[in-house]
Formats: C-alpha cells, structure tokens, sequence
C-alpha cells in the first residue's frame, strides 16, 4: 500500500470547549534528505503540525474530515452539477436543505461543517502559539509554521466564502470564552488568507523529493501548494492581477505537468502525480488494519450491494452535468458512471437503476477492484482526496489573464487543459481561438465545469460570476443563498457576541 503522511493520537475537542490538540507521534518514518530538517523530531511543535494532517482527512467530529458528508453539501450539493443521491428516503431533508436551497440554521450539518472549520483553526493556532512561546525559529520550524497557517488559511476560505462575515480566531483559544469572539468583515478575514499564505509560500520548499527525484513525503505542503490556494481566494475577490501572478509562479515553477491521461488522475497509480499541488492522503492496510481512511470517496461511492456495496452514494451528478460535456469529450466517462452500463475500467457492468438508486455516480471516486480485494473493504476509503491540481490553477491563470485584457494567453492557457482532455484526438474539442473576452469568458467557464466536475468548485465559480441567480434560479436560489446562515448552536454559544447573517435574521 501506499507511504504516506498518516494522522498520530490527537485530541480534538470542538471550539466551543476550547480547541485542543494534543501531540501526534505517528507521521513520517524517515526524515527529509535536506540538510537544514535534519533535525526534526517526532514530538513538540511537529508532533501538532502532523495532527494537522489527520485533522483536514478524517477528523474527529462525526468522523467527517474535508470530504465527508456536510462538506459535500456545502460544496458540492448546491451547483447544478450535483444533488444529494443516494436513495430517496437516505437523508432526504438534505435534498431539500442543499438543492432546493432551503437552508436550515440548526441542521447538525451545517453545525458540524462549522465545528470541524473552526476546530482546525484552533489547532493551527494551537501549533503557532507554541512556536512562539519556545521561540522556535530554525528553518525546520519555520517550515511547521507554515503548514500551519496554510491550513488555517484553507480553513478560513472555506469559512469565508461560505458564511460571509466570521469570527477571526487568531490565536490560541484556553477556554470557551475566550472563543466568544463577534463576527469579523470578510476584508479582515482576506487579510489574514493573504498574511498566511504569504508566509507559507516564503517558508514551505518547492518539493520534497530525494536524490532519485520521487517525493519523500507524499501530501505534505509545498510552496506550490500555497500559492494556487491564494490564487484561488483572489479569483474568488476578482483580483485578476494578483491571481494571475500567483497561477504563474505555480505554472512556471517547473514542478507540475499535466498528466497524459485525464481518466488515469483518479486510479491509485494516479495518486499524487506530476499535476497534483495538494491530496489529502488516506490507505486503508491488508485485512482493513494499520487505517488512515478519509471519508470522501466512502461517502460518495456507488450505494448498491454485495460486490456494488461500494460506499453511501451521496453526491452523485446530474443530468445537467451529463448534458453539459461537449460532444466526445473523454472527460465525461471519466467522470461519470453509468448505471446498467460497463465501467469503461476494470470490466465490471453497472447494476441498472433502480436495483440502484442513481442513475449516474462520481467516477472519480471509484475504487479498484484489487484494492478492495486487498483492503477486504469495497467502499474507498484509501482513495486520496484531490484538492488542488495543475489544471484548476491553468483555468484559473486563463482566466486572470482574460480578465486582464490578454486574450492570447488565455487562449494558450485554455488549449494546455484542452489538449490533455482530447488525448491527441483531433476530431474532438477543437481549440479555442480568442475572439473577444465575452466569448473567451463562456469558454474558460465552460472549461471549469466539465474538468474540475464534482470537486468542489461549481458553486462557488457561479456566485463569484455573478450568475448563480440564472442558473440555480429555477432549484429556488436566491442572492442570500450565496452565504449560509451560521449555525444556531455557535451564536448560543457565543454569549450574545456572535450574530446571524443579516439576510437569515
């Protein structure tokens, strides 16, 4: 199986009793073959840095990690490219919280996605508190706080883009009133993003590879990883400029490719390849033992039985999704499993809906066949969830660059995912010529639906273009739907400081 970051013994405890951390000490097996990290150790400030890890793949609120069932929600549920699936009666008040849009402030979900935010937050902080506290300063240190405060920086995004106006939490919480904090402006809230992520891209390294030029630390952060987040949270602020910079830096670095095959990305030889920026790392060992399992690919898994028990089928795609794919495009069977229909992968048909209750699931989540015969264990659970790859930051340096007046180098930027996705087929999804910005505009966005389906970034790409309201109007999507409301049991306890969204007072 795979060598991988794992997630040590920690203590995780919500923010509202106090956001503790305890010390990881199971991580990494060797060390770095840099010079200047010959000194890390297992324990103290690293030992809360590798919690870190384990907190963002399966942490320990309902055990629902970045990729568990509210963050599906959050995510993914609300765009136009998936609903909530599985079977109609499974959680059916999800369907109408998350795709109908009716939001409810007290819904455990929505609760958890917030506890699970802030919860990593506090552990960043937790980790940079004691850093400053023994004054650690050594570039092996630094490095720690830079993973840090990039995942406090991920955490705060998410926060950010999804609430509005947040708490900012900044420092190490003792007590719960200490975390009795109101809410911050969403400015604040970009300047720390901006601060953090500065910081991280200037102290984490280009890469971890040894002498032979494989990497020694498979999903641990790098500069890269840094600098595509924070041209992400500048596209989500229209600061083109800005993001463009930052999707540059990360394309001209030399330490990312496109891999040949869209379709291969998603296998487990496709785990951290030469395109990958950011994975969170799971393995499930022999016989189901020695588990790092995150809950991303087990809760969207094909919900069917025996050899199709596959995981709970959750967010599976729509028919607008399956609509949405350019004629030819390999990109859509690769992306989407039909059911009644071969997988197109390992000779396996599809059970027909509705002996299954989808009639289309997330490919990009489907496990191997040998791997669960090795696992004993169908449902995914060892499959890395990708979260930052060279194709989204391509898309988005396409469209900086068309935002900022340089039609051309979209085009070129455009036609570098293009010409992956049609895998030397020439007949199929032509290049996109620059004809005007409106035109280019459509084509990049077009682009984002189809390569990055499923990943978390729909709805937020459509509230950031101002278009959310045409094309989620019809599911009951209105302008105050772009934030959610907080959730009721953090404004309880927040002592009276913390109030709601003004749109869902």
């Amino acid at each position: 199986m795979k060598q991988r970051i794992q997630k040590g013994s920690y203590l995780v405890v919500v923010l509202a009793m106090g956001l503790l951390l305890g010390a990881c000490n199971k991580f990494l097996d060797r060390k770095p073959l840099s010079a200047t990290l010959e000194d890390l150790n297992q324990g103290g400030l690293e030992g809360q840095i590798y919690g870190l890890y384990g907190a963002i793949r399966n942490g320990d609120i309902a055990g629902q990690g970045f990729g568990g069932i509210p963050w599906l929600g959050i995510q993914n549920f609300r765009s136009d490219d998936s609903e909530k699936g599985s079977s109609a009666s499974d959680g059916a008040d999800w369907g109408v919280i998350y795709d109908q849009f009716q939001y409810v402030k007290d819904h455990w979900s929505n609760t958890v996605y917030w506890d699970h935010h802030y919860t990593l937050i506090g552990a960043a902080n937790t980790a940079l508190q004691i850093a400053d506290s023994l004054q650690l300063n050594d570039p092996a240190s630094q490095i720690n706080r830079a993973e840090a405060r990039f995942f406090r920086a991920f955490a705060y995004f998410d926060l950010v883009r999804t609430f509005g106006e947040v708490p900012k939490i900044d420092f190490r919480v003792y007590s719960a009133i200490d975390a009795q904090r109101p809410k911050a402006s969403v400015a604040e809230i970009y300047a720390l993003i901006d601060a953090d992520l500065q910081f991280a891209a200037a102290n984490l390294p280009l890469n971890w590879k040894n002498a032979a030029g494989s990497s020694r630390f498979p999903g641990r952060l790098t500069k890269g990883a840094a600098q595509a987040l924070h041209a992400k949270t500048y596209l989500a602020r229209s600061s083109w400029a800005q993001g463009l910079t930052l999707a540059q830096a990360v394309i001209n670095s030399g330490e990312y490719a496109l891999t040949n095959s869209f379709a291969g990305i998603w296998t487990t030889a496709g785990e951290n390849n030469s395109e990958s920026i950011f994975e969170i790392q799971a393995s499930i060992g022999a016989n189901n033992a020695d588990n790092y399992s995150a809950p991303n690919a087990v809760h969207q898994g094909v919900r069917g039985s025996g050899d199709w028990d596959l995981g709970w089928g959750w967010n599976t795609p729509t028919q607008e999704l399956v609509d949405a794919f350019e004629t030819g495009d390999p990109r859509k069977n690769a992306t989407i499993l039909f059911s009644g229909q071969p997988d197109g992968l390992y000779g396996k048909v599809l059970p027909d809906f509705p002996t299954i209750p989808r009639k289309y699931w997330n490919k990009k989540v489907y496990p191997e066949p040998s791997q669960q015969t090795f696992t004993g264990n169908r449902q995914g659970g060892w499959i890395n969830q990708r979260v930052l790859r060279l194709a989204d930051v391509l898309l988005m340096a396409a469209e900086a660059a068309n935002e900022t007046g340089n039609g051309a180098l979209a085009e070129t930027y455009l036609e570098r995912v293009r010409s992956r996705a049609r895998a030397g087929d020439n007949a199929i999804l032509p290049k996109v010529v620059f004809q005007s910005q409106a035109q280019m505009r459509n084509a990049i966005r077009q682009e984002r639906r189809v390569e990055l389906a499923l990943e978390g970034d729909r709805f937020f790409d459509l509230v950031r273009w101002g278009i959310a309201t045409n094309v989620l109007g019809s599911a009951g999507y209105t302008n105050k739907h772009r934030f959610y409301p907080i959730p009721q049991q953090a404004i309880d306890n927040s002592g009276g400081k913390l109030v709601q969204n003004p749109e869902w007072q």
